[in-house]
């Protein structure tokens, strides 16, 4: 485990917060869970049948977890409510709310939005559209966010670039081809979010085949004109593009290719301008360069709802439970 998720979890310690894990008869889930309990850095509430979760979870300990059942639920009445309440003006009855509250996204999710939860972890035997339609549908957007996008937290050994190896991916989860205006605020909330997780000033790079017009195109002149709407809606924030990847991250390069830019050779927050770009990206990295990868992280939700890989192992799941603590601490 790295110095970084120790970290996290001393921040997730300091201010508790219940994270419902909805997959609770998932294996991996359940060892997670009994990492978690045992070094005492969230509440947590695992979903699904008790006498199943139990039979899964006999030689490790989760006792300190709340186990409810969503099809026998006392609550499920009140939520079923709820989710009617918020999706009545799409057409949806009672009758439906009272059947779709039994799926443990649904369930989990009305858990957060009613506060009885601060955040909810999901992915690992669920597709991400799954996860985000769920809580798209009722915990929604922060307010004055127009985009949920996802980020990968990259903890990159023996590296000299960023902060000590230390990195936001984004978007590599979610949004395939954002236009000017969906890009610069991907940046924006990816910017917020290393400076909740890592504590240290974000610096934001647009990333191109290009730096500063050395190549002419429509795709260029997108990432282009995404970090110009970025820098006059948060002029404070140190970003720039477009950028190589070369020139983002080494100074040697970024003396030749951007010498007067603030972001260029210390990029620390790496902006790619599709998701093809930012899949492969951060496959990448995880893979050849042995990077701890912690994500799909969502941002841009009034509360953290995270999406798991589905190659996730249990250790994962742990780690994006203290990350999403953390980010429940900076709502």
């Amino acid at each position: 485990m790295s110095n970084f998720m120790e970290t996290i979890k001393a921040k997730a310690k300091a201010d508790l917060k219940t994270i419902v894990l909805a997959e609770g008869e998932e294996q991996r889930t359940i060892d997670a869970a009994a990492q978690v309990l045992k070094e005492g850095y969230a509440k947590l509430i695992l979903l699904g049948d008790p006498e199943v979760i139990k039979s899964k979870a006999a030689n490790v300990d989760i006792s300190g977890a709340e186990i409810i059942d969503p099809a026998a639920s006392e609550l499920a009445p009140e939520l079923a409510n709820g989710l009617y309440e918020l999706r009545k003006h799409k057409g949806m009855t009672p009758e439906q709310a009272s059947e779709i509250i039994k799926d443990v996204l649904y369930f989990g999710c009305m858990l957060v939005k009613t506060g009885r939860a601060d955040g909810m972890v999901a992915g690992a035997v669920h597709a991400t559209a799954d996860v985000m339609r769920s809580s798209l549908q009722t915990i929604k957007t922060a307010p004055g966010t127009k985009v949920v996008s996802a980020f990968f937290l990259m903890l990159v050994p023996d590296c000299e670039y960023g902060n000590n190896g230390t990195f936001v991916f984004s978007d590599c989860g979610l949004n395939e081809y954002p236009d000017s205006e969906k890009l610069a605020e991907i940046a924006l909330s990816s910017a917020k979010s290393y400076k909740a997780l890592v504590g240290d000033e974000p610096r934001v790079a647009m990333l191109s085949y290009s730096t500063y017009g050395s190549a002419k195109s429509e795709q260029v002149d997108l990432v282009r004109n995404a970090a110009d709407i970025a820098k006059k809606q948060a002029p404070d924030v140190k970003l720039d593009g477009e950028l190589q990847l070369d020139a983002a991250l080494v100074p040697s390069v970024a003396a030749l290719k951007a010498p007067e830019s603030t972001v260029a050779g210390k990029a620390n927050v790496l902006i790619f301008p599709n998701l093809d770009a930012g899949n492969i990206g951060y496959k990448l990295v995880q893979r050849l360069a042995k990077a701890e990868a912690y994500g799909p992280m969502t941002q841009g939700m009034a509360r953290p709802v995270n999406d798991l890989s589905r190659g996730c192992s249990a250790e994962d799941i742990a780690g994006v439970v203290a990350i999403t603590c953390v980010q429940a601490q900076n709502m």
